[in-house]
């Protein structure tokens, strides 16, 4: 069984709520990417920028380096394992749960059929 951090399910799922973040990780998944250039590409002030990297940093999907005046930003080593299994156990649960519905409204349907139509009265 998953153990699960809930600070780190937290933090994980706080840095991933917000569309831009989702944005920069998949930009990062392509090629490392400076702090100058990401702020570019999202039309956002590097201010703006860097506090969205700082909350993927917390989360530890994004590493940074600095070589000079240049932040290079890249993937973290978190492979949000955790968090695939914390969204697998859920799902299995919803799909659990919507497969007894479907039999319910099957055995509705089978006993409105067994009845026939209903005469207007």
């Amino acid at each position: 069984m998953v153990q699960y951090h809930p600070a780190r399910l937290d933090s994980s799922f706080a840095a991933l709520s917000d569309a831009t973040r989702r944005g920069v990780l998949e930009q990062l998944g392509r090629a490392d990417a400076s702090i100058t250039d990401l702020a570019q590409k999202f039309h956002m002030t590097l201010t703006g920028m860097k506090k969205h990297v700082g909350v993927l940093e917390q989360a530890g999907l994004v590493t940074t380096r600095k070589v000079g005046r240049v932040r290079t930003c890249k993937l973290g080593l978190r492979r949000l394992e955790e968090e695939t299994a914390w969204i697998e156990r859920y799902r299995q649960l919803w799909a659990a749960r919507f497969d007894e519905l479907d039999k319910v409204v099957e055995e509705l349907k089978r006993k409105e059929e067994a009845d026939g139509p209903k005469e207007s009265e």
